[in-house]
């Protein structure tokens, strides 16, 4: 669900950049709509995590054939909600069709107390987990804020904060990390560029963001090695990591998430460094988006990033960076937060 929504940000994109005429445009995005708001769901409750996007039954990652509903991710669906609103703000005729979406859903499953709630499926019991770390907790949130839920708890970005000195930079980390909470605590550059674009950094502080990005500066100014790490996937395995500036006590680790440590697979990301570039434009961003225009191009998008110890580029291409890239260049051409060209209306006093 969540590359899905970078899908849909791409779609949109892509229209206004007049990459696709508008009849296309109107075509495919009525259609995923459609999709959207039939197809099978977990309980039938809210989306799996995943589908075999030509069936549309819902699977398990990597397992295409078998039918298998695995549960639903609160934070993929807080970044489906920011979508959603952007298109039924935007473009009118298609209101109803994003709204018949969020009925079907049973979307007060989503949040509790304040509080994001996904599902998982440990040995065929279903668990009901509080959902979201600092930054993707946050994003997220504002997206169901957005509908209405309340996300009092999954907003607040302080009670959970602490500090970590990178490269002389005060980078703001979740407390609850594995060992305390049995959940990853990943601190990346995705979120705060997303949080940016779309919203003017209204779900997370912006000098949150400006020391993120100080930091991974301030890491090439000792290590003369460009950094921009972000989620993403490889064309190796483990096929998706988590390419961390912090995560579970380690600075610069690069972890899937089993917490199985990828290191040497680290790699300066596409999306991150173009997302980075259209939110800052300093000096060093001009770097990062410089070494992506000569390294990372392909005839059919931009390659998902390049590895740092293996000196080549990192060659999958996928929705999720494409799409982030799509949306980064849209931003750069509207000037202002995405929720607020579109014209999304915020929901006040929950």
């Amino acid at each position: 669900m969540w590359d899905q929504t970078a899908a849909i940000a791409a779609l949109v994109s892509a229209r206004e950049l007049n990459i696709v005429p508008a009849g296309e445009f109107d075509a495919k995005m009525s259609k995923m709509l459609k999709t959207l708001a039939s197809m099978p769901l977990y309980k039938g409750e809210l989306p799996n995590k995943v589908y075999n996007a030509k069936t549309l039954v819902p699977v398990n990652y990597g397992q295409l054939e078998k039918r298998e509903e695995i549960g639903w991710s609160a934070i993929d669906l807080g970044r489906m909600a920011i979508w959603l609103k952007i298109v039924g703000a935007k473009y009118p005729e298609m209101r109803l069709e994003t709204e018949a979406i969020w009925q079907r859903w049973q979307v007060k499953r989503l949040t509790k107390n304040g509080q994001m709630y996904g599902t998982a499926v440990i040995k065929g019991k279903e668990q009901y987990n509080q959902e979201g770390r600092l930054g993707y907790e946050n994003y997220a949130a504002y997206g169901l804020k957005l509908w209405g839920l309340d996300v009092t708890k999954a907003l607040d970005y302080q009670s959970h904060a602490a500090f970590v000195d990178l490269y002389g930079q005060g980078v703001p980390y979740d407390r609850r990390d594995f060992k305390n909470s049995g959940a990853n605590n990943y601190v990346l550059s995705e979120l705060y560029i997303l949080d940016g674009m779309e919203t003017g950094f209204q779900a997370l502080p912006k000098a949150y963001a400006d020391r993120i990005l100080a930091a991974q500066a301030a890491r090439y100014e000792v290590t003369k090695q460009l950094t921009a790490v972000t989620e993403d996937n490889l064309d190796r395995p483990p096929y998706f990591v988590y390419s961390s500036l912090f995560v579970n006590g380690e600075p610069w680790a690069t972890i899937a998430d089993t917490r199985e440590k990828h290191n040497d697979l680290r790699f300066l990301s596409a999306k991150a460094a173009i997302g980075w570039h259209v939110l800052y434009n300093t000096t060093y961003t001009s770097q990062l988006f410089d070494f992506v225009q000569a390294n990372l191009k392909s005839k059919d998008g931009w390659y998902n990033g390049f590895y740092e110890s293996l000196r080549q580029p990192n060659k999958t291409l996928t929705a999720n960076n494409n799409g982030v890239i799509l949306e980064s260049l849209l931003y750069k051409q509207v000037g202002q937060p995405l929720t607020v060209w579109a014209g999304v209306k915020i929901i006040r006093n929950l």
